[in-house]
């Protein structure tokens, strides 16, 4: 065999072999990429804004206790709940109106729950507040779609609360003021929350059967989230015999 022969087998073998190591390499190359587990594509920022926060919207209730300066033992217990007309707060939206109810209720912690009544110290409501205002997504004007400044026991569920010249009695168990679908008017759509201020003039007993009473004023600020969209916020469809 030739000179040239051998040369050109040998160039030959060394190409076969490059190219089965280039389509091995090629074809392992292509096995790995195929096994790559393919992650979802990330919200960014911009597309998941962040809600308003309010433990009214995520629970669909809010409560708080809260105790006045100068006055030991007594909670003062704000709480706010959605009514059947919108009972999902997490379809309440700028437009439309959304519906609420709130108590407020006073609680003698230096007594037990089942003490006699007469033992407990009273504490009485005399007018209740409450302003609102909106927070938008770009500074924009501030709209007040809740307001509210009453004599508590001319409005109160009860239509004949314990009273005296204090205002009506709030002590528990005997007296709570409690306030029905409150109407939230529809707001302009860069709204992403609304803040309403609840203040209520109370009148709380020195001691038991005292005929001395220190007046105090009580302050909850409640957030509430409102989510973007352009639709209405829905009513729900309430049967004719619901309570």
């Amino acid at each position: 065999m030739s000179t040239h022969h051998t040369s050109r087998t040998r160039r030959l073998g060394i190409a076969g072999a490059l190219l089965a190591l280039s389509v091995g390499l090629s074809s392992c190359s292509l096995l790995e990429r195929g096994s790559d587990p393919v992650e979802a594509e990330t919200p960014s920022a911009s597309q998941t804004p962040d809600l308003y926060d309010s433990q009214f919207t995520r629970d669909g209730t809010f409560q708080s206790h809260i105790s006045a300066d100068g006055i030991k033992g007594i909670d003062f217990v704000y709480t706010l709940y959605p009514t059947k007309s919108t009972p999902r707060t997490n379809e309440w939206y700028p437009r439309g109106a959304k519906f609420f109810s709130f108590t407020f209720q006073a609680y003698d912690l230096t007594k037990k729950l089942r003490d006699p009544f007469a033992t407990k110290r009273k504490v009485y409501l005399d007018r209740i507040k409450v302003t609102s205002r909106t927070v938008t997504s770009d500074g924009g004007k501030t709209q007040r779609p809740y307001e509210l400044d009453a004599s508590a026991r001319a409005i109160t569920f009860d239509p004949q609360p314990v009273s005296t010249k204090y205002g009506m009695l709030i002590t528990s168990p005997k007296g709570a003021f409690e306030l029905r679908n409150q109407r939230i008017k529809g707001t302009s759509l860069d709204t992403r929350g609304i803040e309403l201020t609840f203040t209520a003039k109370v009148s709380v007993q020195a001691s038991p059967g005292s005929s001395q009473f220190v007046q105090r004023t009580v302050k909850q600020t409640v957030p509430i989230g409102i989510f973007e969209s352009e639709e209405k916020t829905k009513k729900a469809k309430i049967p004719i015999n619901a309570n």
